[in-house]
């Protein structure tokens, strides 16, 4: 069975002043009907650069490279020209950004913001683009949807404005959903609140979504598979149940092991992770991960690990995955430290 999307070994580059910055190398994954994926790492690891080339938005020219394939309905849409992937981009592909108050127009008003799309995709006159807006509006929780197509975005809060985002994303009911880190901008209960909405609407619609964050607890609740990337490859991926459950990989266990927990005993003290991300600027030749890895060995000084499955649907870039994980389980991961 074909899957709806797929991404093999795309690579993003950018040429500065200081030299090539390697913002994506190689990364793989699939996504079918209906399934949602979570990507998740700290700032800097390619995630946002990685789902802005698949979308396209990311100029060819003269300081980006994209290479690698993205096959939509087995089609690679990356070969495609500008005026075909436009036809793209709202319609099967949709994004909602981080930040509404940049993504959103000021000038414009929101209903001229959300049908435009609805009249190139769709071919809506003005008036059917209007009664589709204020229907997406009332769908995402917008009261008085009809009324306030005419309003512009200053006029509504930021949990109303990250909510017209995704109405917007919406309009044209795409196949696949792409969020952009859209809560971070939020407080804990519209966080909340926007992610019961996504939820909501992914199991009305039956959307695909890819999800990119930095937090781990906020994609346990409605991915049903994780991406973790560091210095722009993927270091795990599995079903996220085995993210948590059968963590294999020391970056991810580095994420877990920061996230607040509640405890029987009380108090818990977080536990960081050392160091700094790496310098992109400079190809490693080695485990990018090792400099920081508590459970570095020799190997992982020598050799670069590539992502390799160690059980049904849940592969590792790390040369000690199968230790680590079998470790965890048996609580001695401290014994594991080379």
């Amino acid at each position: 069975m074909a899957h709806l999307l797929e991404v093999r070994n795309l690579k993003t580059r950018f040429q500065t002043a200081e030299g090539t910055v390697h913002a994506v190398n190689g990364i793989s994954y699939t996504l079918d009907e209906g399934e949602s994926i979570g990507i998740v790492g700290e700032s800097g690891s390619g995630k946002s650069v990685g789902v802005m080339s698949i979308m396209g938005l990311i100029p060819s020219r003269p300081s980006e490279t994209v290479t690698g394939e993205v096959l939509l309905d087995g089609n690679d849409i990356l070969k495609l020209p500008p005026s075909q992937m436009k036809k793209i981009r709202g319609k099967d592909l949709a994004m909602v950004f981080q930040d509404p108050m940049t993504s959103l127009n000021p000038v414009l008003t929101v209903g001229r913001q959300m049908t435009e799309g609805l009249e190139l995709h769709m071919n809506m006159s003005r008036s059917q683009a209007n009664e589709r807006a204020a229907e997406v509006l009332s769908l995402v929780g917008i009261p008085n949807p009809l009324d306030r197509l005419n309003d512009y975005p200053h006029e509504f809060s930021g949990g109303q404005r990250q909510r017209i985002g995704i109405a917007m994303a919406l309009t044209c009911e795409p196949r696949i959903l792409i969020g952009d880190e859209p809560t971070t901008a939020l407080d804990v209960t519209i966080q909340a609140q926007i992610i019961g909405l996504v939820n909501k609407l992914k199991k009305k619609l039956g959307m695909a979504i890819i999800w990119i964050t930095h937090d781990l607890g906020v994609v346990s609740k409605f991915v049903d598979k994780v991406a973790v990337m560091y210095s722009g490859t993927i270091v795990e991926l599995a079903p996220v149940r085995g993210i948590y459950n059968a963590t294999s990989h020391p970056y991810t266990l580095g994420l877990l092991e920061s996230l607040p927990q509640i405890s029987a005993t009380g108090k818990q003290r977080l536990i960081p992770i050392d160091g700094l991300p790496p310098d992109l600027l400079e190809r490693p030749t080695h485990c990018p991960f090792a400099p920081r890895c508590r459970f570095a060995a020799e190997q992982c000084w020598a050799e670069i690990p590539t992502l390799t499955e160690l059980a049904d649907g849940h592969s590792s870039a790390c040369f000690r995955a199968a230790e680590i994980r079998d470790g965890l389980r048996k609580g001695d991961k401290k014994d594991m430290t080379a």
